[in-house]
């Protein structure tokens, strides 16, 4: 294999080859909707000033094998300004496959390069899953390596038993908030979104979320106008290819709840729900919840994904459902530069000081040290930073 290595400075430049890579997407396993052209192209449009992305490209003669769409940004540490290296989508991406479809061999060039476009003094790869033995060769070549558990996201593969009644605790919260729903007149409403009808639902549910707990915190995907201008592009994107799902409960036509989904090859990306608050205590997460498997049945999907729950304490309701778990990582690769290396030294030093710390808080139980996983050549932090929940 020839590996030949190019940047491009915008996944819109004429010379972006959009074809062969929506065929690269499709060839393999990792890729998520928040891989998709569309979503990637609005998050390069609402990149913050001082952002900067560049496109790596690897082709194997015509064929195209790897693309990063890398972003370097600015990132203060006290009084200095380093730089940090991000793959496009961060913050609002939830799950990222990376397109690499290369043997483990041509792992090296490609940091190298990387290295050599892009200085930096940290290169963080979020909301990765597990089964990526590229990065590992990556940590082995970085100064400092660490990879960290951002949360489990509970899954429910669908089959014939769904289409009998939940036993257990959540059948008798689900009867009790179809009660609720159908004594106040609500209904239940499927919505596939589609070219001509997804801003029109996307503006609806914004002002959902507007008026709910997320709006008033300032935390959801709606929530800034460079957040909301993003989404709105990003989800119409989607909406235009077919694979927007939508359940809202609808009251004398006015939409008071709503889950939002992307649907990838026979998986539902549970991504994000609100609710007005003078009808939290409908319960109706759950009830839009079960509409969704109802609906997976219906049309054949194989899986109901959370898509991204909180690290500790998540209060997803699929894990009520849940019949297993994906891994999300964080992978941060340390550089070899003088910034790097401080930072690393200074990561590792806190990973020595955090027991001590922990043991002589007023309070509270000192916790056990992180182990060293096998294949990282310092110490990694593991779970320790929480993954915020749109759910």
């Amino acid at each position: 294999m020839g590996l030949r290595l190019s940047w491009l400075d915008s996944l819109d430049a004429p010379a972006f080859p959009a074809q062969a890579y929506e065929q690269l997407r499709q060839r393999l396993p990792q890729a998520t909707p928040f891989n998709s052209l569309g979503w990637l192209r609005a998050a390069e449009a609402a990149l913050e000033p001082g952002h900067t992305l560049q496109v790596l490209l690897g082709f194997d003669r015509d064929h195209l094998c790897l693309c990063l769409p890398l972003v370097r940004m600015p990132w203060r540490v006290g009084p200095l300004t380093l730089r940090v290296v991000r793959h496009l989508g961060y913050p609002l991406s939830d799950r990222i496959g990376l397109l690499i479809d290369l043997p483990e061999s041509e792992a090296p060039q490609v940091l190298r390069e990387v290295r050599r476009h892009l200085p930096h003094a940290l290169l963080q790869l979020n909301e990765v899953t597990q089964g990526e033995p590229w990065l590992l060769h990556w940590g082995w070549r970085s100064s400092t390596y660490e990879r960290r558990r951002a949360c489990n996201v509970p899954v429910h593969q669908l089959s014939a038993a769904d289409r009998q009644e939940v036993s257990g605790d959540p059948r008798y919260k689900l009867r009790r908030a179809r009660k609720r729903i159908a004594a106040c007149g609500a209904q239940v409403r499927r919505v596939v979104l589609d070219a001509n009808n997804a801003n029109d639902w996307l503006t609806r549910i914004a002002k959902v979320e507007d008026a709910s707990w997320k709006g008033d915190d300032g935390v959801g995907i709606f929530s800034t106008p460079a957040s909301r201008a993003w989404m709105i592009q990003a989800l119409s994107a989607v909406a235009g290819e077919g694979r927007l799902r939508l359940v809202v409960l609808e009251l004398d036509a006015q939409c008071i709840s709503y889950r939002l989904g992307l649907l990838e090859q026979g998986r539902l990306y549970d991504y994000n729900l609100a609710f007005l608050p003078q009808y939290a205590e409908l319960g109706s997460g759950r009830v839009l919840l079960q509409e969704w498997i109802d609906w997976g049945l219906d049309d054949g999907w194989q899986w109901i994904d959370a898509s991204r729950v909180s690290l500790e304490n998540s209060s997803h309701q699929l894990h009520e459902r849940m019949s297993g778990q994906v891994e999300h990582l964080r992978h941060s690769f340390y550089s070899w530069r003088v910034s790097g290396l401080c930072l690393g030294m200074a990561l590792r030093l806190w990973r020595h000081c955090q027991p001590w710390l922990r043991s002589n808080r007023p309070g509270r139980q000192p916790r056990m040290p992180a182990t060293e996983h096998p294949s990282a050549p310092h110490r990694p932090a593991t779970g320790a930073t929480e993954c915020p929940s749109r759910s």
